[in-house]
Parts: structure tokens; sequence; C-alpha cells
């Protein structure tokens, strides 16, 4: 089977339980460290899936390399190769597919909910979710919007779109990979900014964070195993 290509795109922003998924279900997986000024492949034909990972950049940021992630994307949906993206990662689909990233009316960071659409998209990807809510970790401060036929999967009160899926493909603005280890380190790298806007209702101070590691981890883990689990059945083999 061809690897599943992972795009880091910041050095403590790695492929967390994604990377764990996919090695507990005998996928293989090849990291593209762009931070370290990996070259874009030019196409997708090497690999079953894309996966791209977070970022402290946006996407309309003037990088090198945003215009051939783009380009990649869009040749992988035309080629149903599966691509699934975490908050910058879902940003940059949505960029590729039509959507536009602007600022979110607030930041959100830290733990929190997200509410699952009813329709029959989102019983397809959250089985038993849909219609209700789940726990999510949130670090970002834009926000996508949905492309042109494809259907939103969760939101909340605020961000309005937190997920959607166009066929095999799915866009996350919450990162649902997070692991203990990557908690802690965001919240010692970044704490500055959490701290700064801590008095928001839709952000958590470090401490809080990783105080509510043990109690929100499992219910999110549940949410993860969901959607990658109905993303690998699209892996081209």
């Amino acid at each position: 089977m061809k690897p599943v290509a992972i795009f880091r795109h910041s050095p403590t922003e790695g492929p967390g339980y994604f990377a764990i998924f996919l090695e507990q279900h005998g996928i293989p997986w090849q990291l593209i460290a762009i931070d370290e000024g990996a070259a874009v492949p030019a196409k997708p034909d090497d690999f079953s899936g894309l996966c791209f990972m977070g970022g402290p950049m946006s996407v309309n940021d003037p990088l090198p390399w945003i215009e051939p992630v783009c380009a990649l994307i869009r040749s992988a949906v035309t080629a149903d190769i599966p691509v699934i993206g975490h908050c910058l990662g879902g940003q940059l689909m949505s960029k590729a597919l039509g959507g536009e990233v602007t600022r979110n009316p607030v930041k959100e960071i830290g733990w929190g909910q997200a509410f699952g659409e009813a329709n029959a998209t989102a019983r397809h990807w959250l089985g038993d979710l849909a219609g209700k809510s789940g726990i999510v970790f949130q670090w970002h401060g834009e926000t996508f919007s949905i492309p042109g036929g494809a259907t939103r999967l969760f939101s909340n009160n605020y961000c309005a779109n937190q997920m959607f899926a166009l066929g095999p493909h799915l866009a996350m603005q919450c990162h649902v990979e997070m692991t203990p280890e990557m908690i802690a380190k965001w919240c010692e790298q970044w704490a500055d900014e959490a701290n700064a806007v801590a008095d928001q209702p839709s952000v958590q101070t470090p401490q809080a964070m990783e105080g509510e590691i043990a109690a929100r981890l499992p219910t999110m883990r549940q949410l993860s195993e969901q959607l990658y689990s109905v993303w690998i059945k699209g892996l081209a083999r």
C-alpha cells in the first residue's frame, strides 16, 4: 500500500494521534516536513492519501509553499485520493477548493464543545455522534468558509464552521489529533498568546487546558477514532 503523506508546517504541530492511528491499522505514512524546507510533491500519485497538519501561519500569508499545496490538494480531489486537514490543514483545503479564510470573531484556545449536524453526510462521518455535541481542542484565530459542494459536519457558538466533508475528504478547524505531550508543549510555547486573551469565554489558560486533559481527552479520542476510521476507508489500496 502506498503511504499516507503527512505534511508538517511547524515543528511542534506534528501528526500526533493521527500517525498512531495509522500505525495501529497497518497503514504506512511518510512525513513531509515543510517547516524544514521539504518540497511539495508535484502530484499526489505516490500516496494513498494526504494529511495536512496545523501551523501558526495563515493560508493568506505570502509563503512559497501555499499555492503548490493548494494545487496538490485540488489534484488529489480530482483523483479521488482522500485528503484530511487539521486546523491550518483544513483552512488550506477550504482555500484550495474555492473557499475563503478570514479572521474569526474571537480566538478559540483550549477545550470546548462542538455540535454535530444531523444531515446524511454527518451521519456517515460521525456515526452515533451525529446530532450530538462532542469535545474538541482548539487553537486558532481564523476560520474557513465551506466550499461549494461540501457539507458542514460540526459548528459551535464561537466558530460556525468547525468541520466539513466533500466526498472522501475531511477538513477540520479543530484539533482532534492532540496528545498530552502536544498539549503540554503548546501550553509552554504559546502561553503568552493564551494568557493575553484568557478573559474571553472561548479561551482557556494553559493551566486549565493541561488540568482537563484526563477528563477531556478520552471523549475527544472517541471522535478522532470515528473520523479517522471513516477517512481511511477511502484510501487508495
